[in-house]
């Protein structure tokens, strides 16, 4: 991806952040990346193909700091439960591609564009994690019990919700992360 497309990629979380999906207008746009609306459908065709992009573009993001954290863990289990924590930093960029991803979420209930490619991330992140869930039980440090991919589904579904609780208001971020452990806990002991 060049320069310029990650700039206006970036400028669509943040436009989709402050405004949401139905807020975002690509002329908003082409003022918050400093370009023109010509360059925007010149890179991406439409705004079903931004769209689609800026989902692309988040995860991407997601995956660098989550993955570049979680490589510090010294076991599977800490490397899970780092994955997953770290989708709750009170952070600028993680709050940004937070409120941008549940903004995404959100509207693909409503626009069948964003569905695939939403399922398709959401595949990919369900996976990532249980695939650390069976290194830690292959360590010993998971119940061998647990189905991993069930755990994971549940794991990440928990993640987005508590996500939103706190970009919300409803939940501060230490009670998402105490609740997040927990269950982390609940998921991986003997049953």
């Amino acid at each position: 991806m060049s320069e310029r497309q990650k700039s206006i990629l970036d400028a669509a979380v943040r436009v989709i952040a402050r405004a949401g999906v139905r807020g975002l207008r690509v002329e908003q746009l082409a003022a918050e990346a400093g370009i023109s609306t010509a360059l925007i459908y010149y890179h991406f065709g439409d705004r079903a193909g931004l769209l689609r992009r800026t989902l692309e573009h988040i995860n991407e993001d997601a995956a660098g700091y989550t993955q570049q954290a979680a490589a510090k863990a010294t076991d599977a289990r800490g490397e899970l439960e780092l994955l997953l924590l770290l989708e709750l930093q009170d952070t600028e960029s993680v709050r940004t591609n937070s409120t941008a991803w549940g903004e995404l979420r959100a509207s693909a209930v409503f626009n069948e564009d964003l569905r695939e490619p939403l399922a398709e991330s959401t595949r990919v992140w369900v996976d990532e994690v249980a695939e650390v869930i069976r290194r830690a039980q292959a360590s010993g440090s998971a119940s061998p019990l647990a189905d991993p991919l069930d755990a994971a589904e549940r794991l990440t579904c928990l993640v987005e919700g508590l996500s939103e609780r706190w970009l919300s208001g409803s939940m501060t971020i230490a009670r998402a992360r105490k609740l997040l452990r927990g269950a982390i806990a609940a998921e991986l002991a003997e049953r």
